[in-house]
């Protein structure tokens, strides 16, 4: 199954795929589906990205961003699944599962002001919009304190187990910024909510994803096809908990789309499981 490329990318496209450039080294990234119940099925946590932003400019995303070199810190209080565990599902190293870990939990908080983390392994902050704790989400976004010291200074363990395993997606090999995402879901803790807080977007919103699909096929939102695929699966599920447990035991693997030409039609391929959600949608619409 594939996605049509826009035509304007066609030709830059063809010039990687015949080998006549050279893409770019991919950086690791992570991403978090923040969901909560609505009456249309889970609804996902989306920040329309800048316009002037180098990489998916005026594109919906969830929380995430690159891995950082102090999220590899392993004297991060930690609780929940081991390390090695996560590395099993995410199919990495176990310092980079460590990282990756981290990555999510902290980009989230920076994004949105959600924290996954806690007093204590079966603990939840209830509240993250005091005064105090936007000083310390800006720091953490400046890189001016690492994410082990905020913890440490808080006296808070990262609750992994608070976070499921979804997809892998490295951006294709014609774009200019690549990054190889790993995508983790995650319920909205109860007591928090999410502000809109991040310098990197324009707007954010609460939508169903299915209601997400809707507006992208629309034409009202923008979106990455990994961003638009992964709300497809989201909406099969009828509750955040639902999708939380189809994550549990989930092995992902990184997949870059390919380039594939058909005649004049150039398209960008998808994974084999998500190819009949794509028909079924392009069925319906």
């Amino acid at each position: 199954m594939r996605v049509s490329l826009p035509p304007q990318l066609v030709e830059h496209a063809r010039d990687f795929a015949e080998g006549r450039r050279t893409p770019a080294q991919p950086r690791d990234a992570a991403t978090v589906i923040l969901m909560r119940p609505s009456t249309d099925g889970p609804a996902v946590y989306l920040l329309r990205r800048q316009t002037s932003m180098a990489f998916a400019g005026g594109m919906c995303v969830f929380p995430g961003g690159g891995v950082d070199a102090r999220d590899f810190d392993s004297s991060v209080a930690w609780a929940g699944r081991s390390p090695s565990l996560w590395a099993a599902q995410l199919g990495t190293t176990e310092d980079m599962a460590r990282a990756l870990v981290c990555a999510a939990v902290r980009e989230t908080f920076e994004e949105s002001g959600v924290l996954l983390a806690g007093t204590s392994a079966t603990d939840v902050v209830a509240d993250t919009t005091g005064d105090d704790w936007e000083v310390d989400r800006v720091a953490l976004e400046a890189k001016e304190l690492s994410f082990t010291a905020f913890l440490d200074r808080r006296g808070l363990v990262l609750r992994s187990d608070l976070l499921g395993v979804w997809g892998a997606w490295c951006t294709p090999e014609f774009e200019p910024r690549r990054f190889r995402t790993w995508f983790f879901v995650a319920a909205l803790p109860p007591g928090q909510r999410t502000r809109d807080v991040s310098t990197e977007s324009s707007s954010v919103t609460w939508r169903s994803a299915a209601g997400a699909c809707d507006a992208v096929d629309a034409g009202e939102l923008g979106m990455m096809p990994p961003t638009y695929l992964t709300c497809l699966e989201v909406a099969q599920h009828a509750t955040p908990d639902d999708l939380l447990t189809a994550s549990a035991g989930r092995v992902v693997e990184m997949f870059t789309p390919a380039v594939e030409a058909d005649g004049p039609d150039v398209s960008l391929s998808v994974p084999a499981q998500l190819g009949s959600l794509v028909e079924a949608r392009t069925a319906g619409g």
